[in-house]
């Protein structure tokens, strides 16, 4: 069976992946520092018969990250999907005229240090294996310019800059990367529901055909108002 790391994991979107892949037979491993949120996903995903552990690391801390997967490893034998999608939420966004040094440093200790960190414990089995896949959750900053999200823009693009590179390297390797932008509240019964999120992220991920989409399909972020 195969393995999939949720990094970020919560009991929206993260629950609703690891249902996905689970019922496809992948075993889940779900880290983030939320320990009664994970217990949840656990349960959840238990009542399903889908294998899955939980591992507790805030991160941004780099070495509880590390030491968690690390554990996965330990504990399923190999990770051949990664899944990257952590949210600390719209407090944390700042207005590109209220955006300081603190905030962006925020958002890379939170967001793009612990990326790249995944990826590099991560990858060097894949290459080994020839196997696995990389997939990067964002939201819509990473593709174009939205004032109200001055300081994760600069983050989330920096991601999507690091996870077309990584496309491009690791694709004649046999290793997909894989990109989704949502455009969209996470919300359960709505446009942004994580059912609904998580199945369109198996389908990009079971083709592996191209590289990224933004969700949902056919949004307009031209039409945006501040």
């Amino acid at each position: 069976m195969k393995t999939i790391a949720i990094i970020g994991a919560g009991p929206g979107l993260g629950l609703s992946l690891a249902k996905k892949f689970g019922e496809k037979g992948f075993k889940v491993a779900a880290i983030s520092r939320n320990p009664e949120k994970l217990s949840i996903i656990v349960s959840e995903l238990k009542k399903l018969n889908i294998e899955a552990q939980s591992y507790v690391a805030d991160l941004t801390d780099l070495a509880a990250l590390k030491q968690a997967i690390h554990a996965v490893k330990k504990d399923f034998g190999n990770i051949d999907v990664l899944e990257f999608s952590p949210y600390a939420g719209w407090g944390k966004f700042t207005n590109v005229l209220e955006t300081t040094p603190e905030s962006v440093l925020d958002q890379v200790n939170s967001y793009l240090l612990p990326a790249v960190l995944s990826v590099n414990e991560v990858l060097p089995d894949m290459i080994n294996n020839r196997s696995g896949a990389l997939l990067f959750t964002t939201g819509l900053s990473a593709m174009f310019p939205l004032p109200f999200v001055g300081n994760g823009g600069i983050v989330m693009s920096g991601i999507r800059n690091y996870a077309t590179n990584l496309y491009n390297e690791l694709k004649e390797k046999s290793i997909y990367v894989g990109h989704l932008s949502i455009g969209t509240l996470i919300q359960a019964g709505t446009t942004g529901d994580p059912d609904v999120i998580a199945e369109t992220w198996y389908n990009l991920y079971e083709k592996k055909d191209h590289f990224e989409e933004i969700f949902p399909q056919g949004f307009d972020p031209t039409k945006l108002s501040n």
